[in-house]
């Protein structure tokens, strides 16, 4: 069962960006915000861990349940593994959560 997207840790960092911890499950059969692990945003992407293709796609499944453009976030740690830190530029963290908490069909 999804955890409750205010235990979300959203960290501060320069210029106003927040940096989210991202737990990955790669090669899933659907692309879908899961819920949190252990204080982390969990996703789960059909594209497999090789050559990039996996960050791509969190980029892009984060970018539509947050209604930026992709160019808005960046992995910044975490490139080869499964945790990664996204960082996230033009909204608040309360709208984080509330968006990825409607994403994942939990509601606010």
């Amino acid at each position: 069962m999804p955890g409750r997207f205010d235990e979300l840790r959203l960290e501060p960092a320069t210029g106003g960006d927040l940096r989210v911890r991202v737990r990955v499950s790669p090669g899933a059969r659907r692309e879908a915000v899961v819920g949190l692990y252990g204080g982390a945003l969990k996703v789960a992407v059909r594209a497999p861990p090789e050559r990039g293709r996996a960050n791509d796609a969190v980029i892009a499944l984060l970018a539509h349940a947050l209604g930026l453009p992709r160019r808005a976030m960046q992995v910044v740690a975490g490139a080869t593994r499964r945790d990664k830190t996204v960082a996230i530029s033009g909204l608040d963290s309360s709208e984080v959560r509330s968006r990825l908490a409607r994403a994942s069909g939990v509601g606010d």
